[in-house]
């Protein structure tokens, strides 16, 4: 969000367990709407293998959102 701030597009990424702490977070910083990418949880206990697919779906999530929109 700070980079959107600073006119710089940009989407987020959270772990499907904090979706409803994010939106919350986006709504208090007047932001309702903003666009994340959405990863399984837990990160921390991942192996290798399983943080670079979640990484690559992100980034994929992310140009997504970034080319056509949250709605697109």
């Amino acid at each position: 969000m700070a980079g959107e701030r600073l006119g710089i597009p940009s989407a987020g990424v959270m772990t499907e367990t904090f979706v409803s702490a994010a939106e919350l977070m986006a709504r208090v910083l007047g932001a309702d709407g903003y666009p994340f990418a959405v990863i399984e949880h837990p990160i921390s206990s991942a192996d290798g293998p399983a943080l670079a697919d979640r990484a690559e779906r992100a980034a994929a999530e992310c140009a997504r959102l970034l080319t056509t929109g949250a709605d697109g």
